[in-house]
């Protein structure tokens, strides 16, 4: 496994990508109404990040048509935009995205609602944002991924929500996804030994119901196996001898 450790420099270079990528989302925040079309969310995320001099990280990235993935209801991650799909009132949507800034990234992932949402609605995305709080607890050198994943699982489980097995968080750097695999979930094996300078993209993916999860004909779009509803919370995360460092927010 070939995991890489940042130096100060590059820490800096990923430090300023996760501030552009911060803004982004606030900006895309600000756009999620009802009415709005994904492919409307697609150009406002292009345009922002193109603004600051980056490049989106995802566009094109293994073909991926878009510079955010857009996730509605039961869709789980990498939904591909579309002028065709109109968000409603009481929906909620996962945004996920990537700012390039001179040859590095940061990755960062929010679930709205779309205007009023059902109570049951905002506490899955309440409690996946949490379980990322939860699973960063652990994200300090000498400690190992298990005790990141066992954190993620145990408290989204507490609420009888599934959490996805076939996605996982990564490594982040020069690349989009690097090593290490972050699952969201306890293995038998506990990991790697996390090590100062290692740069982590850790995304729950929470499910109201099942954690099982299908692929859609676009090759893309992964929804929920029974239909519920899915929510994703992701940062970029630097590890360091004491708490974590999180680029991706202001």
């Amino acid at each position: 496994m070939a995991v890489t450790i940042k130096s100060e420099r590059e820490i800096a270079l990923m430090r300023e990508a996760g501030r552009i990528l911060a803004i982004v989302h606030e900006e895309l925040k600000k756009a999620v109404k009802p009415g709005i079309s994904t492919k409307d969310l697609d150009r406002l995320c292009e345009t922002v990040i193109r603004d600051y001099g980056c490049k989106p990280s995802f566009l094109h990235l293994y073909d991926f048509p878009a510079s955010v993935c857009v996730s509605v209801n039961d869709e789980v991650i990498h939904g591909i935009p579309s002028k065709k799909v109109i968000l409603r009132e009481g929906d909620i949507v996962s945004l996920d995205a990537g700012v390039e800034y001179k040859g590095y990234h940061s990755d960062a992932a929010r679930t709205w609602g779309v205007g009023e949402i059902s109570k049951e609605a905002k506490q899955l995305i309440d409690v996946t944002r949490e379980s990322f709080f939860e699973g960063i607890k652990f994200a300090k050198a000498g400690n190992h991924l298990y005790d990141i994943s066992k954190a993620i699982q145990a408290h989204a489980e507490k609420f009888g929500y599934g959490v996805v097995r076939d996605f996982v968080g990564h490594g982040i750097g020069q690349q989009v996804h690097e090593d290490p695999e972050v699952p969201n979930f306890a293995q038998r094996r506990r990991g790697m030994k996390l090590m100062t300078g290692m740069t982590l993209a850790i995304e729950p993916m929470i499910n109201q119901g099942t954690y099982e999860v299908e692929w859609m004909d676009d090759e893309w779009t992964i929804v929920t196996a029974d239909g519920s509803l899915s929510a994703h919370y992701e940062n970029t995360v630097l590890i360091t001898d004491g708490e974590p460092e999180i680029l991706s927010v202001l």
